[in-house]
């Protein structure tokens, strides 16, 4: 089955200066909201659609574990819940606290790929500040 067609907004090649640090942003911002008693590791993340709107969430932790959500998904599930199953993500960012490289897991790779597989992702590699398409990071992301 094809993938749908990426809206014009999606396959623009970088994002202006104002896009990439309003995104970190309010990625960095999110973090402050994280509830994470357990693991002491506050996430943030921060969502540009093609719309053009940043949506934000935060990790969520559960005493059962499994039940806890990343904030790269949060932030996704609001911007669904607020524009529908069209949304298209152009950008993803994350900030942690304490400071360290982390790229999003798995789950929120493919969860990313399901609406921007093309869409640029921010966050704290060994080196510094990376970027990267979610493509890069999920070369062989699930489609139905």
């Amino acid at each position: 089955m094809k993938s749908p067609e990426l809206p014009e907004e999606c396959r623009k090649p970088e994002l202006s200066q104002n896009e990439r640090e309003a995104l970190l942003t309010a990625a960095s911002g999110a973090l402050e909201n994280a509830y994470a008693p357990y693991s002491k590791f506050r996430v943030g993340a921060a969502v540009l659609t093609a719309a053009g709107a940043i949506y934000t969430g935060c990790n969520v932790e559960n005493a059962s574990y499994g039940l806890t959500n990343c904030a790269e998904r949060t932030a996704i599930f609001s911007a669904v819940a607020a524009e529908g199953a069209r949304m298209r993500l152009r950008a993803v960012a994350v900030a942690t606290e304490p400071v360290l490289a982390c790229a999003p897991c798995g789950a929120c790779r493919q969860v990313i790929h399901e609406f921007g597989a093309e869409a640029w992702i921010f966050f704290m590699g060994a080196g510094g500040l990376e970027q990267k398409r979610a493509s890069e990071l999920l070369p062989h992301g699930f489609n139905l």
